[in-house]
């Protein structure tokens, strides 16, 4: 496989950080983000001269300088991957907890796909992965902004397919949706099929390199995200 050139927002930590590091083992070079400087830190003291790091929050400002530094160093962008992300019960709809998730899941996405999409368009060709989850298949009463500020990070993702086929461009966006997986974000009762991160990460750069539109994580996922569409809304609303 030859060198690509690669970007993850939110590679602190989880899979995120995991994926980097799969990606760093195979060769490649690797711009990395997140809010923790001090863990990017570690991966470029680890794989010298192969990281670069560029440490922001996605719900600041600096999103497209940011990016645009890191392509700069990486002499050109392959792949960008979206893996930022917040989510947290919100029972009580606590504006603090709606803003911040749509800020994370929707506004720092849409700055900065947007920005990598353009990118790609005038190249002719490349690739975005949007982490978004399972939970984008329909509204959650525990956590009504995340749910659906997944199923916006999903459409995109689908919006800008479409839109990269109408431009005639090889440019892929694989939506990546999640199940339970076992990091920090998951988060409540009633979890099963928890995958480890390492299972996750090594599926999500397998849906990447065939270059999926849509990859359920684990794979098994995707037998629920088919009843979750086809159950009845006074089934469904019993149990979300």
């Amino acid at each position: 496989m030859s060198q690509k050139r690669i970007i993850i927002v939110g590679a602190s930590s989880g899979i995120g950080r995991i994926m980097a590091e799969m990606y760093l083992e195979k060769g490649n070079i690797v711009g990395v983000t997140a809010r923790r400087e001090n863990l990017l830190n570690e991966l470029r003291e680890k794989y010298p001269n192969k990281v670069f790091v560029c440490c922001f929050d996605v719900m600041g400002n600096e999103n497209e300088e940011k990016i645009k530094q890191l392509i700069d160093q990486l002499g050109g962008l392959d792949l960008l991957i979206y893996n930022s992300g917040y989510g947290e019960p919100s029972k009580d709809l606590k504006w603090e907890i709606e803003q911040t998730t749509t800020k994370t899941n929707v506004s720092g996405l849409v700055q900065i796909v947007s920005m990598a999409f353009n990118y790609f368009a005038n190249k002719g060709s490349g690739q975005i992965a949007i982490t978004s989850s399972i939970a984008a298949i329909r509204g959650n009463s525990w956590a009504p902004s995340y749910s659906a500020s997944k199923a916006f990070m999903s459409n995109y993702a689908e919006g800008l397919n479409i839109k990269a086929n109408r431009l005639e461009k090889d440019i892929v966006i694989t939506d990546i949706k999640p199940g339970f997986i076992d990091t920090k974000m998951v988060k409540g009762k009633g979890r099963f099929w928890i995958a480890s991160p390492q299972k996750a990460a090594d599926q999500i750069i397998n849906a990447i390199e065939k270059k999926k539109r849509v990859a359920y994580i684990t794979r098994r996922w995707w037998l629920i995200a088919q009843i979750m569409k086809l159950l009845p809304y006074n089934i469904y609303k019993r149990i979300v």
